[in-house]
């Protein structure tokens, strides 16, 4: 039997700092998700998370939120926890660092470190130059599993990918012939929608495009739609697809023209060099944070081989087995990390073990 060890107080304030952050997922991007809790004498006095990009971060409105007259005076003689490190600089909104200093908050406990140049320390350091005592790496890891497409953004310099793919039984996609299967149930269809709110893009090959004809939005669960990815490098594509009907802002990466849209835009890539790696430094100098991969399986399979993923979802109909047809991907340095069922669908969670 496992047995767990009870939280101390700075985790147990650092825990609820990371439900709140979560809250701002598919809304904060390229920003990254933020929580804050002010405590006083052990009990939450105000809490805030960072709810929109370009609008107030966490800290902001934690202390904001601090209502009643008898609380506010406390303020000064409380701790701030905060998943991530206060930022130190001007960008879309004031320093917030400049905000604890200037309410006198004597301690401030930090999940994580923020990697981001502007930041990166800086935030800490002026705390600490400013007499506040300041605690950082409770929950750390969480605190980082929480932003990692935030920190593999900043670090590797390409967006957080995701692979993303429905497959039978017997490991099939799609029919011999390409004809379209309703692999996943109605349900797990959901689940994917929701998925989809929670990324920055969504990617399809010239032939999922045009065999499928996928409209690549959340319609089916309340959110943000992605940005639509599509490669067609020789723009052979229909104009009749619902991918290039200008309903949702679209990039087609190609070799022949360069033109930006309002909603869609054509990037021009050499046909010359491999294709993913230069969509992804295109993706990266548009501040995209996450992409998810869904499909087809040449597609899927070359970001696999080239080792350019984070994360895989496979989603398995159980019961659906059809012969012929065209095989999934195959995973390389892949970790198995959790599953769900939900009826007949089994999906699968998968982390690259070699990034």
């Amino acid at each position: 039997m496992r047995i767990f060890a009870p939280l101390t107080e700075n985790e147990k304030y650092l825990h609820r700092c990371l439900q709140l952050a979560q809250l701002g997922a598919g809304h904060v991007a390229p920003n990254p998700m933020v929580g804050a809790v002010l405590v006083y004498e052990d009990r939450i006095i105000g809490e805030g998370y960072h709810q929109q990009y370009g609008q107030a971060h966490a800290e902001v409105h934690c202390i904001n939120s601090v209502a009643a007259a008898a609380d506010k005076q406390w303020i000064d003689k409380s701790t701030l926890y905060v998943s991530l490190e206060p930022c130190a600089h001007f960008g879309k909104t004031p320093p917030c660092a400049d905000l604890i200093i200037k309410n006198k908050i004597p301690n401030v406990v930090i999940g994580c470190r923020d990697s981001y140049t502007e930041v990166n320390g800086k935030g800490i350091e002026k705390l600490k130059a400013a007499g506040v005592q300041v605690t950082v790496g409770v929950l750390e890891k969480e605190a980082m599993e929480l932003n990692k497409r935030f920190f593999t953004f900043h670090q590797q310099q390409r967006p957080y990918i995701i692979l993303k793919w429905a497959q039978t039984a017997d490991n099939k996609i799609a029919a011999a012939t390409y004809e379209r299967l309703l692999i996943s149930n109605e349900f797990t269809n959901r689940l994917v929608h929701q998925w989809r709110t929670e990324e920055a893009a969504i990617m399809v090959g010239t032939n999922t495009a045009l065999k499928d004809d996928p409209s690549l939005t959340a319609r089916l669960y309340p959110g943000n739609n992605p940005l639509r990815l599509v490669i067609d490098i020789g723009l052979k594509l229909p104009a009749s697809l619902k991918l290039l009907d200008s309903t949702v802002k679209t990039i087609v990466f190609n070799k022949e023209k360069q033109e930006e849209g309002t909603m869609l835009s054509f990037y021009k890539i050499d046909a010359k060099e491999k294709a993913i790696p230069q969509i992804l430094k295109a993706l990266y100098h548009l501040k995209i944070q996450s992409v998810i991969i869904e499909g087809g399986a040449k597609l899927l399979q070359s970001f696999i081989d080239d080792n350019l993923w984070d994360e895989a979802r496979v989603i398995t109909n159980t019961t659906m087995k059809i012969g012929e047809g065209i095989d999934a991907p195959v995973l390389q340095q892949q970790q198995l990390t959790t599953e769900q069922i939900i009826l007949t669908d089994k999906i699968q969670y998968f982390s690259n073990n070699n990034q």
